[in-house]
């Protein structure tokens, strides 16, 4: 199977080299090889003969400029995959994102999705939760010398590599036309992820629950946590804590 890999960050670059190891024949897509969503240039040579094409882009910034970002990439992807022949778009989204209005990124998110479930080709939605790898600049964000403010918002954070085997596994199928919810084994309040992230690496500031702090003070109750339909990968957060510093 020929798929292209639209966007070569944490998880584009992961999932390239996941499908090429499964056998399939990858092209990747990106500034830097000369594909440019937002005006459409090299899209029609990256998905020459692709069958599927796996979108793992996201905005430069988070604002309401999100929102246009989305909406004029789409639109391209979608035009662009038709011309070609794709037979399956996949995008990457995030556990709970019609769920957070105040937030202008999670309706451009939102927006992504619905523009590609009514788009021309048969397609599939990975929805997933908050990477482990982010929690250290989530806490970053709202912290000084003295302390770590978060929100106790609850969430289930996952492996990026456990994102790329369930996106390898949509990618190489038959489209979902769906949604598929995918999430780590365990849940936590984002207060408590700050301790056990600076606990493993021996930095002794207190964490202070903080429910107006950061971007997750948005989120209202649990929103951001799978139902219980959601694929849950086997990777603990207190085992990759482990291996990560």
């Amino acid at each position: 199977m020929k798929i292209t890999v639209i966007g070569t960050g944490l998880i584009g670059s992961q999932l390239a080299a996941e499908l090429a190891t499964r056998g399939h024949e990858v092209t990747t897509a990106s500034l830097s090889s000369g594909v440019d969503l937002l005006t459409g240039a090299g899209l029609d040579q990256a998905l020459a003969g692709a069958d599927t094409a796996v979108n793992v882009t996201n905005s430069p910034t988070f604002d309401d400029q999100s929102i246009a970002f989305f909406r004029t990439t789409v639109g391209n992807l979608l035009a662009a995959g038709e011309r070609a022949g794709v037979r399956h778009q996949v995008a990457l989204s995030i556990v709970g994102v019609d769920q957070v209005p105040a937030l202008d990124y999670y309706r451009a998110k939102s927006l992504q999705e619905e523009l590609l479930r009514g788009g021309p080709t048969p397609c599939s939605i990975v929805r997933a939760t908050q990477f482990f790898e982010f929690m250290e600049p989530t806490i970053s964000w709202t912290s000084d010398e003295s302390a770590v403010r978060l929100p106790a918002t609850p969430i289930q954070p996952i492996a990026s590599a456990d994102v790329v085997t369930a996106l390898a596994e949509v990618a190489t199928g038959a489209p979902l036309d769906g949604i598929l919810d995918v999430a780590g084994p365990d849940r936590f309040t984002l207060d408590e992820i700050g301790r056990l992230t600076l606990a493993a690496r021996g930095d002794r500031r207190p964490v202070l629950v903080d429910d107006r702090a950061g971007l997750f003070a948005a989120v209202p109750g649990d929103a951001l946590t799978p139902g219980p339909g959601a694929r849950l990968a086997a990777t603990h957060y207190q085992d990759w804590l482990a291996t990560a510093h």
